[in-house]
């Protein structure tokens, strides 16, 4: 196989009578607690091993449901377990999905996006798709991060792209004189009534891009605005968190084109109302113990175990116990806004709603607190 010749079998399609049948059910993935036990020996075995070539040490964390070929926690989400010794270095890497970094123990320097980002323990950064990244151990103890990107999707799709030996500059796109006729269109975008449009190739290939910022925040800044949540009190009905937000998202409230991170703050015996989304979330507690209630089942949590905590669909809420809980979320919900499929309902008693095409929720916190 190379660029321009690929060697098929032979294939052929075939009809699928559906008439007057429903679609197949849903199979959610159960979810799944990957311990801080279990994750500390990995990191130990990771680190007992010969640095690889292109300095990555790193094991994909996967879901007994997952397909061989599309390495998932989650259907669209993989979680990379990543390690890097005192001194090391990973070599230059880019790919086609977009990232959410978390350091979860020691420190370092990444460059993402062209942007050399200085970390330590709980930070968060993001990486956009198709920029050169690599990350540098200057401390003086193991780097730990768990990597969050949509490469498990891209595999499902079979259009995951990603490169070794990267060039750490971004490469400059060839500029086209707007005066050639050749690439233009004389028509441009016109409409053929009730709102109905055509849009010429040239335009279709040349959509208006966006720019795609490498942000960081620091957990010591995240920290002081969400301890301003704990005193919301406990009739308080909405979850004490903030989105990283990134602006480019737009309103698909993103820290990436496909995930939102949010980092959350439970006080103690605070008990969510059940609610359920199709968004699948994946949770990383670092401090705290509590549980979590997944259609009928109770799974307890600890600090330093990472979680499949709610399958697309499935009712679910959390509780802590009797001290704090910090905890950093991964969804797809902007994937799902961008899709028209996010149905979401904040409460069971409330019926769903579409949200990005349809009105959402509200809560009971009292503006400007």
């Amino acid at each position: 196989m190379s660029d321009y010749k690929i060697g098929f079998d032979a294939a052929e399609a075939v009809f699928s009578d559906n008439s007057g049948k429903p679609p197949a059910a849903n199979q959610p993935w159960a979810p799944v607690t990957i311990t801080r036990e279990q994750i500390d020996a990995e990191v130990e075995r990771l680190a007992a091993l010969d640095a690889p070539a292109n300095g990555r040490r790193q094991s994909v964390i996967v879901h007994p449901s997952a397909l061989p070929w599309a390495a998932g926690l989650a259907p669209g989400i993989q979680v990379t377990l990543c390690v890097l010794k005192p001194g090391e270095q990973t070599s230059p890497f880019r790919h086609n999905a977009t990232d959410v970094s978390f350091c979860i123990r020691g420190s370092g320097r990444a460059l993402s996006g062209g942007r050399e980002i200085s970390f330590s323990q709980f930070d968060v950064w993001n990486t956009p798709s198709y920029t050169t990244q690599y990350r540098v151990n200057d401390g003086d103890d193991l780097q730990v991060c768990l990597h969050y990107s949509n490469a498990a999707l891209l595999q499902y799709m079979q259009i995951y792209i990603s490169e070794d030996d990267a060039p750490i500059s971004a490469p400059v796109a060839e500029e086209h004189e707007d005066s050639d006729p050749r690439r233009k269109s004389p028509f441009g975008v016109f409409e053929i009534g009730d709102g109905a449009m055509l849009m010429p190739y040239e335009l279709l290939i040349n959509p208006p891009s966006v720019q795609s910022p490498a942000l960081y925040w620091p957990w010591e800044r995240v920290r002081a605005e969400l301890r301003k949540l704990e005193d919301l009190g406990q009739d308080y009905v909405g979850r004490r968190l903030y989105l990283l937000y990134n602006p480019m998202t737009g309103r698909t409230n993103g820290t990436t084109p496909s995930f939102f991170a949010t980092i959350t703050i439970r006080p103690p015996n605070i008990v969510d109302r059940p609610h359920r989304h199709v968004s699948a979330a994946i949770n990383y507690y670092f401090q705290g113990t509590g549980r979590s209630s997944v259609a009928g089942n109770v799974y307890e949590w600890k600090a330093g175990d990472l979680m499949l905590s709610a399958p697309g669909w499935a009712v679910h809420n959390h509780a802590s116990y009797d001290e704090p809980v910090y905890e950093l979320t991964i969804q797809d919900q902007p994937l799902n806004i961008a899709m028209e499929s996010l149905l979401w309902q904040e409460s069971m008693k409330e019926a769903p709603a579409l949200l990005g095409a349809q009105t959402g929720f509200q809560t009971n916190r009292k503006a400007g607190n």
